[in-house]
């Protein structure tokens, strides 16, 4: 039985294994995010908007960027929320594209085909002259995606204040509760406590996975209550005793 009980504890991951497995989880979603921006980009840009074509995406990052210039002009992180954004969106089109050497690639493929060059050269340039505007489309929705995860990081302190407020109130909810013989719900409290996590979630992949630029308190706010609604259920509903 002692054996049992320490190869389970054995197995069990340190803080360090949680933090390196919660970054990776946080990661992949941010992959899937943008792998959805992009292909939602292209069919778009293929059936929806087609006379639009790569004009779409630039409009798209315009807007973002005039979002956050015209009505934010400070953040409690920043005192440029539109600067910062767009240092953010430069910075890693700057890592994904020019220090990988991406950037070369591409000017090199957008060349017209040299005769002396042999069939490969010619055939790799003439398709890329096919798909040049879904891969320049591309490489503008990363930068949107960069503007709407500067975005995220700014706006975590309004999820937290509101967590906070929902947290002080439900604990209130909670005292009045007990001390007045109420009931407590079990059921109430563990399905309230699920959606802590999702609620913040879904509003970082609804926003990041948008095809239209949007304003970002459209999506902030109601995520940013729903989480704060989850926060009091749960702090009002958790059980009368320690």
């Amino acid at each position: 039985m002692a054996g049992s009980k320490t190869q389970t504890a054995a197995q069990q991951p340190g803080w360090l294994g949680w933090l390196l497995g919660g970054v990776g989880s946080f990661a992949m979603w941010l992959i899937v995010a943008l792998g959805f921006s992009i292909l939602a980009e292209w069919v778009g840009q293929t059936w929806v908007w087609p006379e639009a074509g790569l004009q779409h995406s630039q409009d798209m990052l315009a807007a973002e960027i005039e979002h956050l210039d015209s009505d934010y002009g400070r953040a409690l992180l920043t005192d440029d929320p539109a600067g910062y954004a767009q240092s953010f969106a430069e910075n890693t089109y700057r890592g994904l594209v020019e220090l990988t050497g991406l950037e070369h690639a591409l000017a090199w493929l957008a060349k017209p085909a040299d005769p002396r060059g042999g069939r490969i050269q010619a055939a790799l340039r003439s398709g890329y002259d096919a798909i040049e505007p879904y891969v320049l489309s591309a490489l503008t929705i990363t930068q949107v995606f960069a503007v709407r995860v500067a975005v995220l990081t700014l706006a975590t302190p309004v999820f937290f204040l509101f967590a906070l407020v929902a947290l002080v109130d439900g604990l209130v909810q909670r005292d009045l509760r007990r001390w007045g013989g109420g009931r407590e719900s079990a059921f109430v409290y563990h399905h309230a406590k699920r959606l802590l996590v999702p609620t913040l979630i879904l509003a970082w992949v609804i926003y990041l996975a948008m095809p239209v630029a949007v304003h970002p308190a459209w999506i902030i706010f109601p995520f940013a209550a729903l989480n704060a609604l989850a926060v009091v259920v749960a702090a009002s509903t958790f059980k009368k005793y320690l």
